[in-house]
């Protein structure tokens, strides 16, 4: 469903915007007249702003990598120079690399795990507030997960209960300054194939049949039994960037068939 003018006269920063969600999320907010910056570091990320442009809307590219404190203030500065301001900030990157027993991860894999799913977000909360604070006003919109509670992958969960703590320190530190920071927690969600693997090296027997055991936990700790849809998670993260949410700020909402991680 497609709430017409939701975002006019918005200027809305999408990381991680190649694919998936976030790529998800960008097309519909722009469907519903926001702005656009869309980032990732996958250079195919220019193929949404095609669409979108082709389709009517206002959108510009940025690739670079936000595990740097650099790619994200670059992100924020193209935006500003782009549009003028920020009013929301779309924390999508992040996921886990590798799924195995907490015992099986070695001390780099654990590094990875943490740079790849709580350092962008990090960063990008740090290089947009100054924008936010000028103008008197922002929504960041961050990405959790209902893994905070869930088996093979603890660096990550650890890395997403990062993402809970920063979302609710930051609201409270700065709701005075007009700035709403939230959070969706997704749970297992269908879509596309991947055109970036999230493990570059690729699984083995072992690995595949770890990834199962977490798939099959994620299934049956949902009270709906199943994965929830792109769509399902898309509207909620809307719904929280939107006016509608005025007056929600440092909650994580559990998106997930009934697990709250």
């Amino acid at each position: 469903m497609i709430f017409q003018g939701r975002f006019a006269g918005k200027v809305m920063v999408v990381t991680g915007a190649a694919q998936g969600i976030g790529a998800g999320v960008a097309t519909r907010a722009a469907a519903e007249g926001a702005s656009l910056v869309l980032v990732d570091r996958a250079d195919f990320v220019t193929d949404v702003e095609q669409a979108i442009v082709a389709a009517g809307g206002k959108a510009i590219s940025v690739t670079g990598d936000l595990e740097t404190y650099e790619g994200a203030a670059q992100a924020m500065a193209a935006a500003i120079v782009a549009f003028g301001r920020i009013d929301i900030l779309i924390n999508k990157v992040g996921g886990a690399i590798r799924m195995r027993p907490y015992v099986q991860f070695e001390p780099d894999q654990i590094d990875a795990e943490i740079r790849r799913s709580l350092m962008p977000t990090l960063y990008c909360c740090h290089a947009v507030l100054p924008a936010m604070l000028e103008q008197g006003a922002g929504t960041i919109v961050n990405l959790s997960s209902n893994a905070t509670r869930g088996i093979r992958r603890v660096p990550y969960s650890a890395a997403k209960g990062g993402i809970n703590g920063l979302t609710q320190a930051l609201a409270m530190e700065y709701a005075e300054a007009g700035i709403r920071v939230v959070a969706t927690a997704p749970g297992g969600t269908s879509a596309p194939p991947r055109r970036v693997p999230r493990n570059a090296e690729g699984d083995n027997r072992q690995e595949q049949a770890w990834m199962a055991e977490a798939v099959e936990q994620v299934t049956s700790s949902a009270f709906m039994k199943r994965y929830g849809t792109l769509d399902e998670q898309i509207a909620p993260i809307l719904f929280l960037a939107s006016d509608e949410a005025s007056y929600v700020t440092g909650s994580v909402l559990p998106v997930a068939g009934g697990d709250i991680g």
